[in-house]
């Protein structure tokens, strides 16, 4: 059974940083693409950190490029989301979702979910003064 679960949001000032881990069960690393997404109320869902699977490349939307960073540790079956020089409009619920047929560059640079199945339940960023 494929689990996504998200951790690490919180308050934090203009300017600051927040690490945000994604604890995945159930799939390899290896076979799914997996990312982070976001939703701001109002807006549509977002792809901001994706990882490749079988060529392991990362991507990136515009809004967050040289500010965040996607990573993962194999060993505890976790994908981390660096996020620094943090702005108003970061302010967001965070996702963690992974797929086996959506590449990573649809995820996150061409913006296509459709039929993605797998999501943990989000983690709410808010910054702030």
């Amino acid at each position: 059974q494929v689990q996504l679960v998200e951790s690490g949001g919180g308050l934090v000032q203009p300017g600051g940083s927040l690490r945000l881990s994604c604890a995945h069960s159930g799939f390899s690393l290896d076979d799914y693409s997996i990312g982070w997404f976001r939703q701001a109320p109002g807006k549509e869902r977002e792809g901001v950190a994706c990882f490749g699977s079988s060529d392991r490349r990362k991507f990136y939307a515009d809004s967050v490029k040289g500010r965040f960073t996607i990573s993962r540790d194999n060993a505890k079956n976790t994908v981390f989301l660096q996020m620094n020089s943090l702005k108003s409009e970061d302010t967001a619920v965070y996702y963690c979702a992974a797929d086996p047929w959506t590449t990573a560059q649809n995820m996150c640079v061409n913006q296509i979910t459709v039929g993605m199945d797998y999501w943990g339940k989000g983690t709410l960023v808010t910054v702030s003064t």
